[in-house]
């Protein structure tokens, strides 16, 4: 860390030269910053030149505001380079993602922005338009993969209102969305660290709106999609696996509360391949909040009643 504070004097200053430059080109520079600091994972040139073109909440791209790649680079004022063996954007040194973590006002709120703009992108009519068949040529939509991915991951980091309602009308059409082969394909080959090697098939089939916030993690937008009641708390998607399965692999408490709550619910459905339920797959995790949900009294006096559990609660319960 000491290191990294001997260029902070140096950081500073470019930092201050590029905010310095006419207003669209300090915007550019720090948009460029804030993307490559917050991505997920390294964003090739075309990936990110797409991303800045997006204008949040608009209808569709416009390519003429797409940015030259020389453009992009010269209003980082070097803080900004391209490594050459990936075509991906970086920081100039790892000694910069150290400065700017100690500058958290630097960026406004730039995961919510991240997640406004992936949303808007899959919003977009042309995106739309592409069905949920075979992969589309990235070639004219390179930020598609990213946007599909990320978002809900940017979402739960830092969550606004506008997301929240870009996220909702994206997931009113998820079922035939392309994005959802482009998660669900990743989610097979161990997006996130979690590994389906016995994932049967590439049909993401069934998995709906309520699967997919429940993957993320997003409570707010699960309790909204619940409460609006279109989807079904124990369907399965193509694995076998139902929204709440979903929400006790990947740890998330509070999508996992939310279920729980729905008088319906059947907290020991299986999934097809493995024929675990979802306590078995917390078990697994080791996800200690989720589990102490499914050992409430509630859950565990009676057992299992015809694929019911005894005493599931409903809405007004405490759990």
């Amino acid at each position: 860390m000491e290191k990294s504070l001997d260029f902070g004097g140096a950081y500073e200053a470019t930092l201050g030269r590029i905010r310095a430059q006419g207003r669209e080109k300090a915007r550019l520079g720090m948009t460029v910053l804030m993307w490559i600091s917050h991505s997920r994972r390294p964003l090739r040139v075309d990936e990110i030149c797409h991303a800045l073109a997006v204008r949040i909440g608009s209808n569709d791209l416009d390519s003429d505001n797409i940015p030259g790649i020389s453009t992009m680079l010269a209003c980082c004022q070097g803080l900004a380079t391209i490594e050459k063996g990936t075509s991906t954007v970086r920081l100039i040194h790892y000694t910069l993602q150290e400065y700017i973590c100690t500058l958290p006002d630097l960026f406004d709120k730039a995961h919510s922005t991240i997640a406004e703009t992936c949303l808007t992108y899959l919003n977009f009519q042309h995106i739309k338009d592409i069905s949920a068949g075979p992969p589309p040529d990235l070639r004219d939509t390179p930020f598609l993969e990213y946007s599909s991915l990320y978002w809900g991951t940017h979402m739960q980091a830092e969550l606004s209102d506008q997301a929240e309602t870009f996220a909702l009308r994206l997931l009113d059409q998820f079922d035939s969305h392309i994005s959802a082969e482009f998660l669900w394909e990743s989610i097979k080959k161990g997006f996130a660290g979690l590994v389906f090697s016995w994932f049967s098939t590439s049909n993401c089939k069934g998995f709906s709106a309520l699967h997919c916030i429940s993957y993320f993690g997003i409570a707010k937008v699960a309790n909204t999609l619940i409460e609006m009641g279109k989807w079904d708390v124990n369907k399965r998607d193509a694995e076998g696996i139902t929204p709440l399965i979903w929400a006790a692999v990947c740890g998330h408490e509070e999508v996992v509360r939310l279920l729980l709550r729905e008088k319906n619910i059947q907290p020991d459905e299986q999934d097809l391949n493995c024929g675990r339920t979802a306590l078995s797959w917390a078990a697994g995790g080791g996800h200690e909040g989720v589990l102490r949900l499914f050992l409430r009294p509630q859950f565990v006096n009676h057992g299992s009643i015809g694929r019911l559990w005894g005493g599931t609660v409903n809405s007004e319960s405490t759990i």
